[in-house]
Parts: C-alpha cells; structure tokens; sequence
C-alpha cells in the first residue's frame, strides 16, 4: 500500500502565543506593524503554518541593544 502522508495542523493564534509566550494581542499589534511570523487569513481566521513561526524565530536577531 502507499504511504499515509501526515498533514500538519495550521496553528491558530492562541497557539502562536503560547509557543511564543506572548500575549494574542501583541500577536495583533505585530502584524499591524507589519512584523511577527507571517499569517494566513482563512475567511475570518488567522492561521499559522509552525514551520513560518519557526523560522521566523530563527531569523530574529538575537543580539541585545
């Protein structure tokens, strides 16, 4: 038979900011600002995919000004 091909769930943003221990609301405020991982609008949802939040993180400086 052939292989089952597992989906990863799309993270809602509650899940973003528990992963990222911030409030949803800075969430919010991020992307006014045109900042934070990238979200998709699914009709009045937003949704995450991990590996954008993931490599978002990972691109972020992390130096300390």
């Amino acid at each position: 038979m052939g292989q089952t091909s597992r989906i990863t769930p799309l993270w809602t943003v509650q899940d973003v900011a528990d992963y990222l221990r911030v409030p949803v609301q800075t969430l919010y405020s991020w992307r006014t600002q045109g900042y934070g991982p990238p979200a998709r609008r699914m009709g009045k949802y937003l949704r995450y995919r991990p590996e954008d939040v993931m490599s978002w993180l990972d691109h972020l400086d992390d130096r300390v000004a």
